[in-house]
């Protein structure tokens, strides 16, 4: 039975029949059903088959073109987010100058205080490596932006802080304008600080001596300006110092210019601000053209630069 069965399956045919042309000859061509059979289902197969490819295929591709584009996004958000940061950390620079030019101001002016200045963090946000691009970069962007609103939000604090503290110094410098104009706050001569306030090796001896000014070396016969409004109290030759001017600026303050190459202000004379004293020169125990520079506060030698508004 199962052989008749065989039999029949492949005695059992489909005919086919091809016409060329009007004029041609007839092809027929015999199969057995289940060759035709099977040749169906194998193309039915290869059609889902590619059907199923081609869908994968253009899925696939969307989601790289997605892909792509996200990276485009995410790094122009990037770049925005570093240049708004930069000019957070610009700001912040700023804000550290004012500072220090409110510590300065505050030193000649008696009105110290604790200074409770914010400090700006840095560090960048943890990833984890094993969440999506879309969401690393969604919380990349998130954890960014959320620690530049926190110094945002610290840098106004501070603002208003140093606002608050010029408005103070301001109004204390309106009563005390006499003071100011005889506060010595500018330097004496443009050039270059070879030699600091406070101990130092000797350039004579080799031996730890103390420097109480500051020396500013420059070309020789420069011009040295009064730093503030005074009276002339000593001029001429002195030991070590060579020619020197001394200004009585009142407050307690005073001021001393050695190694002078010629002194150009008489005893007792007065002098405002930016008057020319003096000009440079290499007299007494000096190396070379510089200009000596000291700052007496009630007799006693202080740093100088405390004194000097400018860079």
């Amino acid at each position: 039975m199962a052989k008749n069965s065989i039999s029949d399956m492949f005695t059992k045919k489909y005919t086919f029949i091809f016409v060329p042309d009007v004029t041609g000859k007839f092809i027929r061509f015999s199969t057995p059903r289940t060759v035709v059979k099977a040749f169906a289902f194998l193309a039915l197969v290869s059609v889902v088959a590619f059907s199923y490819f081609s869908y994968t295929v253009m899925e696939k591709s969307k989601d790289l073109v997605e892909l792509e584009k996200l990276r485009a996004i995410t790094a122009d958000q990037k770049l925005e987010i570093q240049r708004f940061s930069k000019k957070i950390k610009q700001v912040e620079s700023q804000l550290g100058r004012l500072e220090k030019f409110d510590r300065k101001l505050r030193v000649i002016t008696a009105l110290e205080r604790q200074d409770q200045t914010a400090k700006f963090g840095t560090g960048g946000p943890n990833i984890d490596s094993d969440i999506s691009f879309a969401t690393k970069s969604k919380k990349y962007s998130q954890s960014l932006l959320a620690s530049l609103n926190k110094d945002i939000v610290r840098i106004k604090n501070q603002a208003e802080a140093q606002e608050s503290s010029f408005f103070e110094l301001d109004e204390f410098f309106k009563e005390q304008s006499s003071l100011l104009s005889h506060t010595p706050s500018i330097w004496p001569v443009k050039g270059w600080v070879t030699s600091t306030f406070g101990y130092r090796r000797s350039p004579f001896s080799g031996l730890r001596e103390m420097h109480e000014g500051i020396d500013v070396a420059t070309h020789m016969k420069a011009p040295i300006i009064a730093p503030a409004n005074g009276i002339v109290t000593r001029v001429g030759y002195h030991r070590g110092y060579g020619n020197l001017v001394e200004i009585d600026h009142g407050y307690g303050v005073v001021t001393r210019f050695g190694h002078n190459s010629k002194n150009v202000v008489k005893l007792g004379q007065k002098v405002k601000r930016g008057n020319v004293i003096a000009l440079v020169g290499s007299t007494g125990r000096s190396t070379g053209p510089h200009m000596h520079y000291e700052v007496l506060l009630n007799g006693v030698p202080v740093n100088p630069n405390s004194y000097i508004f400018e860079d």
